[in-house]
């Protein structure tokens, strides 16, 4: 059975990026240091055509596991671009260059409509301007029944989990503290979520939980 999973790195005080995301501060003011802990591991090296070779242990595990049987992913218009409003002429390609790692069909969530756009080794890049359901039918079409995983940023995540729709999500704590920006559980009012902790793994520079979300 195809299941909706997520990955994300958050803060020690909750934060999935910084304030005023822009081309020059692509997560946020403060937050470019939130992946410092997958940079150098060998399977994020191999995915972004850096290397073949880099950190191997567990936080190398944890980011090749993050990337196993995924079919589609689902992602914010916050996360593929640094614009907003309508798109204009020649329109933003993704902040990955023309060979981005995904591999797969990439559904945009955004409420101005764009027709597909075709990357290289798989990539395509869908905008989604009916909203989450039909993202997320669209995507685990594409997958095929391989697993669907959101992308981010934080409101994609909380409208995912605030719908019922998320299975399981991975949470990375780095020790920064960002103090402003966008927080990663922050509902006006909480959902009546169940979570079922799965594992706690150690790296070393980050702190991986897995939760099964019960519905």
């Amino acid at each position: 059975m195809s299941l909706l999973k997520c990955q994300i790195t958050t803060s020690l005080d909750g934060f999935v990026a910084g304030p005023n995301q822009s081309l020059e501060h692509p997560l946020g003011e403060g937050a470019i240091h939130l992946h410092d802990w997958a940079l150098p591991t060998k399977t994020f090296r191999t995915l972004h055509g850096e290397a073949t070779d880099g950190e191997t242990g567990i936080d190398d595990d944890i980011l090749r596991e993050a990337f196993a049987n995924i079919g589609a992913t689902i992602m914010g218009r916050n996360m593929f671009s640094p614009s907003r409003g309508p798109w204009g002429e020649n329109p933003w390609r993704g902040w990955w260059g023309e060979d981005p790692p995904f591999r797969h069909a990439v559904f945009v969530l955004t409420h101005h409509a764009r027709e597909p756009l075709v990357m290289s080794d798989g990539t395509t890049f869908h905008f989604v301007t009916d909203g989450i359901h039909s993202a997320l039918a669209q995507a685990k079409k594409a997958a095929n029944g391989k697993d669907v995983t959101i992308g981010g940023g934080a409101n994609v995540i909380q409208q995912y989990l605030a719908a019922g729709l998320l299975d399981e999500i991975d949470i990375h704590i780095v020790p920064l503290l960002l103090g402003r920006g966008a927080r990663l559980l922050d509902f006006p009012t909480p959902p009546p979520l169940q979570l079922e902790p799965l594992r706690t793994l150690e790296g070393r520079r980050v702190s991986h939980l897995r939760y099964r979300i019960k519905h």
